[in-house]
């Protein structure tokens, strides 16, 4: 089992940045892959960014793509999202997932591939 804890979220400024990371328990984090979503009031949970187990590949929503980066370190145990250029419509709880891949370059972009969730960390970005 897997526990994930969300960390670095905050207000900002349109424009600004933010580094939410996502400690993962456990010895076996290199086992999973990992990815990010994001809940805002009166939407769907979307899709944000995943990375497979090794880092070597990874995926981003549209919305994102340019803005967003996602890694991990092995070592710590702890995936990062990095979010550069922020928008409004950026505002959200973000969540980070995981999930045992049986292939190195495995990517997951649906919440139903995720087995494992943190509790999610509040992203307010202001007009």
């Amino acid at each position: 089992q897997v526990q994930l804890v969300e960390a670095g979220g905050g207000l900002v400024q349109a424009g600004g940045s933010l580094r939410l990371s996502c400690a993962a328990s456990g010895r076996t984090f290199s086992s999973y892959a990992m990815g990010w979503f994001r809940h805002a009031p009166g939407k769907e949970r979307e899709f944000v960014a995943a990375i497979s187990r090794s880092g070597g590949a990874t995926s981003y929503a549209d919305s994102v793509k340019g803005r967003f980066t996602i890694s991990r370190d092995n070592a710590k145990n702890t995936v990062f999202l990095q979010m550069i250029n922020l928008k409004p419509e950026d505002t959200a709880v973000y969540f980070c997932a995981a999930d045992r891949s049986s292939t190195v370059a495995g990517i997951y972009r649906y919440d139903y591939q995720y087995l494992y969730w943190g509790q999610g960390t509040q992203v307010t970005v202001s007009s």
